[in-house]
């Protein structure tokens, strides 16, 4: 198996979009995805990108994703924010998420930002477990808060 780790590109959207929505299936929240595609690519290869990617291809076949952005924090500078980090079902298990996490976190040091932070829901231990290897650190202080519009 010849996995290739490499940045998106806007072709690589239509596959990478419907990983997000296997991603939401799994988190029980099917119909939370409502982002067009033409959305969904005009934010990553638009004229103001506001995220960038990482992809992991099998044959020509995207089975995973790393999508994140920089934020910045008042406390600690720039820092990578890694929003989504997914890989298909069918390929869990065979270090492809190792690989993209890698490849992010390197990038983020590579760029001298401060830190990678990202969210994890409580109920998912496989991927708790999974940064645990790495020594994340857990906030149980902090609280979601969003307004939709």
């Amino acid at each position: 198996m010849n996995i290739i780790i490499r940045k998106a590109a806007a072709t690589d959207c239509p596959q990478m979009l419907e990983l997000v929505k296997e991603l939401a299936r799994y988190e029980k929240a099917p119909n939370e995805v409502t982002v067009s595609l033409s959305e969904f690519i005009d934010a990553g290869f638009g004229i103001a990108p506001v995220w960038e990617a990482f992809v992991a291809e099998i044959d020509g076949y995207i089975v995973g994703i790393s999508l994140f952005y920089i934020r910045y924090s008042t406390w600690k500078g720039r820092r990578l924010y890694l929003e989504d980090i997914v890989v298909t079902e069918s390929m869990r298990g065979k270090g492809i998420g190792k690989l993209l996490f890698d490849e992010t976190w390197a990038l983020c040091k590579d760029r001298n930002y401060s830190g990678m932070v990202w969210q994890v829901l409580a109920w998912n231990e496989p991927a708790i477990n999974f940064y645990k290897k790495y020594g994340a650190t857990f906030d149980g202080e902090w609280m979601n808060v969003s307004l939709d519009g």
